[in-house]
């Protein structure tokens, strides 16, 4: 068993979902007998998710809220993944999409590996996205070599010993952060193992990922990466 967990959330407006999602995350973590830390990474909201956010950690101790301009989904889980402290780092979306109790999963089988990559087992998101979703996985297996069943899935696990190793990530936008994570954990000779996560629609908002800008700027970077590592 570990025995300490830092988790944190990358949050752009999500003032509907940021509290729901938080809370159930701190009902779970109370169950183990492990430290632990929630950290919400705001990448510059323009709604109520700011508020949220302090709100929830004056309540709580193990809350930490850090506010950045808005930099893109990328940005945000680079900071998650420098601003935590404890042995092991969980990230996942704070839209309710995931049940983190599968974070029990997780821990099931920590012990044989340095990294813990979710994929989908049944995707709950428009067709577009899992259009963009199939052709990303493609091109990423063609150009970086990497072959995860579900790149992007927004829901990891890390030793913070190993994201100390592989050194600080470029990456901004959020279909290139997990690529270059991956292609750094595998160079650096560090174990990756898949466990399937239960997917589920999400009831408010809307995603940000997908728009034409930042598919265009995902695979600038995508290329700019094989390049360096051609």
């Amino acid at each position: 068993m570990i025995k300490s967990l830092s988790v944190f959330f990358p949050v752009f407006n999500e003032e509907k979902n940021l509290e729901k999602t938080v809370l159930n995350a701190v009902a779970v973590l109370k169950k183990f007998k492990i430290i632990w830390e929630i950290l919400i990474i705001d990448d510059g909201s323009n709604d109520k998710s700011e508020q949220l956010a302090n709100k929830l950690a004056q309540k709580y101790s193990e809350i930490k809220v850090f506010h950045q301009q808005n930099g893109g989904y990328g940005m945000a889980v680079r900071a998650g993944l420098t601003k935590a402290k404890c042995e092991w780092i969980v990230y996942t979306d704070a839209d309710g999409q995931f049940d983190f109790s599968e974070i029990a999963n997780f821990f099931s089988v920590c012990h044989r590996t340095d990294a813990i990559w979710g994929y989908r087992l049944k995707r709950q998101d428009p067709f577009y996205r899992l259009l963009f979703s199939y052709f990303w996985g493609i091109s990423v297996r063609l150009l970086t070599g990497i072959n995860l069943k579900d790149i992007n899935c927004g829901f990891k696990m890390f030793k913070k010993s190993a994201i100390e190793k592989i050194g600080p990530l470029k990456s901004t936008r959020g279909a290139m952060i997990n690529p270059e994570l991956a292609l750094k954990l595998k160079k650096s000779g560090f174990k990756i193992l898949e466990v399937g996560v239960n997917h589920y629609p999400r009831l408010f908002g809307r995603p940000t990922g997908a728009g034409l800008k930042v598919i265009f700027q995902s695979y600038l970077e995508l290329f700019r990466l094989w390049l360096k590592n051609s």
